[in-house]
């Protein structure tokens, strides 16, 4: 947070989605700064408490069971037999997914709707964030978690073979456009000697991004980037 400043009517924090709801130009940044950090920790509480609800919630549904009846043959009395509705590992990717990235999908529709429908900085960082922890820092601790002297095994091999090859090619695709596309949009763009840019090439360039997918205001920053 900068220290106040310009004047009453426009000042450093007067341009967020909700906050602040009045006019907070004669606190001082100690003050601002302790009521939004207090206002932080009660939402945490509150995403605490949601996450808790969502875990007993995730047990129950995994735990439903529906009776199934085995003949036996002949006159003998059918065997019944209780089977989980869910499988473990398909609850994992779909229930447990859902519910840890529910918070950052809010985020970027909140975001995105108060930015006229164009990605802004916070909700595909909080995306690409949020996945990169999940291939890093999640593997990581799941190997760390293996003592030394003991080895696992994969049960379901089938599901975490589908998991597993989806999931790299969603990782490979943001790196394709990350680096592959969006560098051969940069690169396209045409320079004069005098190091200035053509009037005529840039608005051309910025035309054939707007085709490529990039809003006005993307393809305006990869300019000014060049």
């Amino acid at each position: 947070m900068t220290q106040n400043n310009g004047t009453l009517d426009d000042y450093a924090c007067s341009q967020g989605l909700i906050l602040p709801l009045i006019n907070e130009f004669t606190w001082s940044v100690e003050m601002q700064a302790f009521l939004y950090l207090l206002g932080l920790l009660y939402c945490f509480m509150g995403v605490a408490i949601i996450a808790d609800i969502f875990m007993g919630a995730i047990e129950k549904i995994t735990s439903t069971t529906r009776k199934v009846y085995l003949s036996r043959g002949g006159s003998q009395e059918p065997e019944m037999v209780e089977v989980r509705i869910w499988n473990g590992t398909i609850a994992n990717l779909t229930l447990m997914a859902l519910g840890s990235s529910a918070p950052e999908i809010l985020l970027s529709i909140i975001e995105i709707v108060g930015n006229n429908f164009e990605s802004g900085a916070l909700g595909p960082g909080t995306i690409v964030g949020s996945a990169a922890f999940n291939l890093m820092g999640i593997s990581a601790a799941c190997i760390l978690a293996i003592p030394g002297v003991e080895s696992r095994k994969i049960k379901g091999l089938r599901v975490f073979a589908v998991t597993a090859v989806f999931s790299i090619f969603a990782y490979l695709w943001l790196i394709i456009v990350l680096v592959g596309i969006s560098e051969a949009i940069l690169d396209g763009l045409a320079l004069t000697k005098d190091g200035q840019v053509d009037p005529n090439v840039l608005a051309k360039w910025v035309r054939q991004a707007s085709l490529r997918g990039l809003s006005g205001e993307d393809a305006a920053k990869l300019a000014a980037y060049k």
